[in-house]
């Protein structure tokens, strides 16, 4: 457990590369200062530094500035995940300074909104997703189950009875359709939300709008961590794959063979 700062508003470096723009920003506390999303076609290796820098110069402020790095461990894509981390640990090291992680799908339930029951589904390859169920209030987001890696079946079979949900995510936008057909073979109401996040969810079900700067969460709940005093040396922090690889998946069907 780490000491926290006599700042208390302290200066924070974000980035999400789970998903497949990604995004980055920059926070004092809880205003952000800067933030930017980033290219969907092209890899995180490409533009990340770019926009790390891009951000530290429209801000006026310097890497050795930064108080608390802070990074979505995942789940998500396994490459963008290592590459976020390796960069945010880099930064720490060079700065000296503590790194916060921050969960893929909790960044998602806490972009949706306050809730008492959001799905985070994020897509996991092979038709999967990744999916967690959290309580979203005062800014924090509050696992309610473990996340796991299921089919969208799977996932109708353990959250479709609840009669009151926000589903939230890239994986939810894909599955839109089947969401809403299931709602209303339920004689649910299935609306997409329009309004701002802070707004409560209407009752029914709901489709939180998408979002392409998941960073702003993750910075939000770093400073939970931060103010908790719960950060961890650039060593300490670890992915939370939730899966194992394509790679690993395919070495253990050679070994069962």
């Amino acid at each position: 457990m780490s000491k926290i700062s006599d700042n208390p508003e302290p200066l924070i470096l974000a980035i999400e590369t789970a998903t497949r723009a990604g995004s980055v920003a920059l926070a004092r506390g809880r205003e952000i200062l800067w933030s930017a999303s980033g290219d969907a076609s092209a890899s995180h290796s490409t533009n990340l530094i770019d926009m790390v820098e891009k951000g530290l110069q429209s801000t006026g402020t310097k890497l050795s500035e930064v108080d608390l790095f802070a990074a979505a461990v995942g789940p998500g894509s396994f490459t963008g995940v290592r590459i976020g981390l390796a960069t945010i640990k880099s930064f720490a090291v060079c700065a000296g300074k503590r790194c916060a992680g921050v969960s893929t799908l909790a960044a998602i339930a806490h972009a949706a909104g306050a809730s008492e029951h959001t799905v985070s589904l994020l897509p996991a390859g092979r038709g999967e997703l990744f999916a967690q169920l959290f309580l979203v209030r005062d800014g924090q987001a509050r696992e309610l189950d473990a996340a796991a890696h299921l089919a969208p079946k799977a996932i109708l079979e353990r959250y479709g009875e609840m009669s009151d949900l926000i589903w939230a995510g890239d994986g939810a936008h894909q599955h839109a359709a089947a969401l809403h057909e299931w709602a209303k073979a339920r004689r649910l109401s299935f609306k997409e939300r329009t309004s701002d996040s802070s707004s409560q969810a209407p009752p029914g079900w709901s489709l939180a709008p998408a979002t392409d700067q998941l960073a702003i969460s993750i910075a939000a709940l770093a400073l939970d961590v931060y103010q908790s005093g719960n950060t961890v040396s650039p060593g300490e922090l670890q992915a939370v794959y939730v899966r194992a690889s394509d790679a690993e998946i395919n070495e253990q069907c050679q070994h069962k063979k």
